[in-house]
């Protein structure tokens, strides 16, 4: 994919300053249209790049699948305009065999912009999604310590972030060694998430048990619902949660960290896995998430 970023001359405007026009680097935004076994299942805006993974990630989302090799192909599909040019933004995916269709009620209604990866479903009732894994049980312990260090090395790997300025970022870190697994960015969060999820589901890694997801924006209901579905069991985000992701990740059993930055966080749900290496369980500090 080149697709990526793309150049647009642009005025800087700096008060008491004589304005300049040069040269600016923006990340790319283009629809990417999924379908399954030929027929349209949901029209996102995107990020170009890894459109396979995002595309499977979408799906274990979705609960359509549950592990990789329930995806037999993905290809894009050729002669997506009236002039069959190949436009890279149609990714057609067929099911193994015995892998039931969608159904349809998961089909949305409208496009599903960068920002909302719910503002399309067709039915509030279809949000929450039931999932394969359960992550309640999970009980490894993460030292804080170590967790704080995950969002800048999230932060590190950020190659087109660096260069626009304009994408979100989500990475898997193994709990036991604190190793990032993966990185991915895009324009939307929920397909940052989606691409990450899709590259563990070809790696044949899901649940993902033990692991810890990092997202560099807020976390909301719907990422929290993302994480359940690929079975892992912490979810952290430099940013806030939302309301309605706390509420759903203490339903779920799962760790949710707000607002980890520095040498501090704030913990909504979980605080057990958060281990005092000394003494084996959640320091005091981190029992309650009620100020920020």
């Amino acid at each position: 994919m080149t697709r990526i970023t793309a150049r647009r001359r642009a005025t800087r405007i700096t008060v008491g300053q004589p304005a300049r026009t040069r040269e600016d680097v923006l990340a790319v935004e283009e629809p990417l249209e999924i379908r399954v076994g030929g027929r349209s299942l949901a029209i996102t805006m995107r990020t170009p790049g890894h459109d396979v993974d995002l595309a499977i990630g979408f799906l274990v989302s979705e609960g359509v699948i549950g592990r990789g090799d329930d995806v037999r192909t993905a290809r894009y599909c050729a002669g997506a305009t009236d002039e069959g040019v190949n436009t890279y933004n149609v990714l057609d995916v067929a099911l193994s065999p015995g892998v039931p269709a969608p159904d349809p009620s998961l089909e949305r209604n409208f496009f599903t912009t960068s920002s909302c990866g719910l503002c399309g479903k067709a039915s509030i009732d279809a949000v929450r999604t039931s999932s394969r894994y359960s992550v309640a049980d999970d009980d490894f312990r993460l030292d804080p310590a170590l967790l704080v260090t995950f969002p800048d090395r999230l932060r590190a790997q950020q190659a087109v972030f660096e260069r626009t300025g304009g994408l979100h970022a989500a990475g898997l870190f193994d709990a036991r060694t604190g190793e990032m697994l993966v990185l991915r960015e895009d324009v939307g969060r929920h397909n940052a998430v989606d691409k990450v999820v899709g590259w563990a589901a070809k790696e044949g890694l899901l649940p993902l048990r033990s692991m810890v997801l990092m997202v560099s924006g807020r976390a909301s209901f719907e990422l929290t619902q993302k994480a359940s579905m690929a079975g892992i069991p912490m979810l952290a985000a430099v940013s806030a949660p939302s309301s309605l992701a706390a509420e759903l990740a203490t339903e779920l059993g799962m760790t949710l960290v707000g607002f980890l930055r520095g040498d501090s966080m704030v913990v909504y749900s979980g605080a057990h896995r958060l281990a005092d290496p000394a003494e084996g369980s959640a320091p005091a500090a981190l029992q309650t998430g009620a100020n920020a």
